[in-house]
């Protein structure tokens, strides 16, 4: 991906569609968690790949699995900003993780199509789904526009459902009370 912030569109998206499923905090940060591999590479000007290990399923399933541990400490100081987006879900562990491994996975299978570095099966040593295109990442980048086009789509939509339902709450009380 040209910028690591377009994986939030899929992560968004897909965040928002499965939030009964997935935790949707683990999965937003998984979604862009393994680009600090390429940041720290750019940052100390590192004589090493940019996607290197942590851009392999190997690597990023090390990744989730951390992330996992932490998010499952961390995660109650996250309820504040869910609740004010309207976003509440219940969470459990086995959510945590697949929202970790789904999310860094996720990143990887756009990112692989478009740069020679990657080794999706590391330590073997080649990118089988390379593409050499003349616009590299266009396709990913158009998917991942879209995909945040659509989040907000559905957050949109979620939002009038948290009102109508919220509404309903309110006036069945009013009702008890009125009796």
């Amino acid at each position: 991906m040209p910028f690591t912030t377009y994986h939030l569109g899929p992560g968004l998206m897909i965040g928002l569609l499965f939030l009964n499923f997935i935790d949707f905090p683990t999965f937003l940060i998984a979604s862009v968690i393994v680009d600090i591999e390429p940041f720290i590479i750019l940052l100390f000007n590192l004589d090493y790949p940019l996607h290197g290990f942590f851009h392999s399923f190997l690597g990023g399933t090390i990744v989730a699995l951390l992330l996992t541990v932490v998010m499952s400490k961390i995660r109650r100081h996250f309820y504040p900003l869910m609740s004010f987006f309207k976003l509440e879900q219940d969470v459990s562990f086995k959510k945590i993780l697949v929202a970790s491994l789904s999310g860094i996975y996720i990143h990887i299978l756009l990112d692989f199509p478009i740069y020679t570095d990657i080794q999706p099966f590391f330590p073997l040593d080649f990118n089988p789904f390379y593409q050499n295109t003349s616009f590299p990442g266009l396709l990913q980048t158009i998917i991942c526009v879209w995909c945040f086009m659509g989040a907000l789509i559905v957050y949109i939509i979620r939002l009038f459902q948290y009102k109508v339902k919220n509404q309903e709450k309110i006036q069945e009380k009013k009702a008890v009370v009125d009796k």
